[in-house]
């Protein structure tokens, strides 16, 4: 699944290019379970809401794209585990997997026609149009965390105090912190040299103080390098990301710790696996 990083990406892709830009039409080709309306704007089709109205902004609120338009409605995407926005010459033949079509009215910046898909395969994906007014409403937005680019040291120690848990599903909890996954999680652990069953309580104020550094310090240089392909994903543009040549323990079990020389393993916690090595990493 996109995390933080990689729809940070996409959202300054998507600035770049439809900020500013009208929705001329949409061709839809998703599933009924993707499109999500509000209730509130009435019987009427995703793809006729759409037509006529403008881009005014395109925020990121944890790992959800939201895209404000004219007429204070929002549209919210998520990727989910293998969504993609793609920003292509109008005349690409769609793939078999792209499920919306938005095209753009022309204007005096465009040398070439252009429009944005949305692809995804798997089909878990989600586009919702909502009200500006109850967009923050809406379950999957209401419950969000602080955002981990945003809380200090000494707010992300409190928080971690609250509640008795282990500290890897901690983290994948996005009502505890807003979007950090698998990847990033393991990989700041691995940098604290904190174990992923360690409950977070019993991690020592200093220990917690280094994890906030480390995940800090991880999510900027993904940002910087456009993020982690190690599936389907690519920025708007189309080109992958760069951070899979710096990970350390993520998608690394069997192999070698680049540390210690210990084997990287893989172990189920709670529902989720975690990557880690357990001698830089050892449960206390």
């Amino acid at each position: 699944m996109p995390e933080l990083p990689e729809v940070e990406t996409t959202v300054r892709g998507l600035r770049a290019t439809i900020t500013g830009k009208t929705i001329e039409r949409v061709t839809l080709h998703a599933p009924p379970s993707s499109i999500v309306v509000s209730p509130s704007l009435g019987p009427v089709r995703f793809d006729s809401l759409l037509p006529g109205r403008t881009v005014r902004a395109v925020t990121r609120r944890g790992k959800n794209i939201l895209v404000s338009l004219t007429g204070d409605i929002t549209l919210w995407i998520h990727l989910k585990m293998t969504g993609r926005l793609t920003w292509v010459p109008a005349g690409t033949p769609p793939g078999r997997h792209d499920l919306v079509l938005f095209d753009f009215e022309r204007d005096s910046s465009s040398n070439a026609r252009m429009h944005l898909r949305f692809n995804d395969y798997r089909r878990f994906g989600r586009l919702r149009l909502f009200p500006d007014e109850e967009l923050f409403k809406q379950k999957g937005l209401k419950e969000l965390g602080p955002e981990p680019l945003e809380i200090s040291a000494e707010q992300f120690v409190r928080l971690c105090h609250r509640r008795a848990r282990m500290i890897k599903p901690a983290l994948l909890d996005q009502s505890f912190i807003a979007g950090l996954g698998n990847i990033y999680a393991d990989e700041s652990l691995y940098h604290a040299r904190i174990h992923p069953r360690r409950l977070i309580t019993s991690v020592s104020r200093r220990k917690l103080m280094t994890l906030h550094g480390q995940i800090r310090r991880l999510l900027h240089k993904a940002i910087r390098l456009m993020g982690t392909s190690v599936d389907t994903y690519a920025g708007v543009d189309g080109q992958p990301g760069g951070f899979q040549r710096y990970l350390k323990v993520y998608g690394n079990e069997g192999e070698p710790c680049r540390s210690c020389g210990t084997t990287i393993v893989r172990e189920k916690i709670g529902s989720r696996s975690a990557s880690f090595c357990p001698r830089c990493q050892r449960l206390r």
